[in-house]
């Protein structure tokens, strides 16, 4: 008996994801259909931008050729370098400032942006020698980037990207549903 009631306490604690970040999306980015990030805030308001499960990579089943931290020829963000207790160096990013580009198998590229304005404080170098760990497990060991925003706009950088409920509600109004056979 006493096994059980271990099992359902096991199956509802919440992960350290859900413990101790929220979630924040940014639906269609730059207007492209589903191209969905998430940014897992902490409440020391350091940002993990990763991608939204309803972004295409994870949902049609693509496999990842590449992922380049090369924004362009001058701008590379693995070059990123963040010291002292106030993180200088980092590169600043605006919100629509792109963190890499991802090309799948089938040759379609997709470009991950920040979403929140920031200084970069690290990129995720594994994806680039383990690319499936950003399919197998977007939001803990694949994530994207780390981003801190700066302290006086932690709490407006929300203002527009949307809660979990609103982005639920967004998704849910892009394809109905399959019609049940009667």
């Amino acid at each position: 008996m006493e096994q059980v009631e271990q099992k359902d306490v096991e199956e509802k604690a919440p992960s350290v994801i859900d413990r101790y970040y929220t979630r924040w999306y940014r639906a269609d980015m730059k207007d492209k259909p589903c191209e969905d990030h998430c940014i897992l805030q902490h409440s020391n308001r350091i940002c993990v931008v990763t991608l939204a499960e309803t972004h295409p990579i994870l949902q049609e089943g693509r496999t990842i050729q590449t992922i380049n931290y090369q924004i362009s020829n001058a701008c590379s963000r693995l070059n990123n370098k963040v010291s002292g207790k106030s993180k200088r160096g980092g590169q600043f990013l605006t919100e629509f400032a792109p963190l890499c580009r991802i090309t799948c198998t089938d040759k379609t590229e997709y470009t991950i942006y920040s979403c929140i304005r920031g200084r970069l404080l690290e990129v995720n170098e594994n994806i680039l020698e383990t690319p499936n760990l950003l399919l197998e497990k977007p939001s803990t060991d694949g994530y994207i980037a780390v981003i801190l925003p700066k302290f006086e706009e932690s709490k407006s950088i929300t203002e527009k990207l949307l809660s979990r409920e609103q982005f639920e509600s967004v998704v849910s109004k892009r394809s109905p549903a399959p019609s049940q056979p009667s």
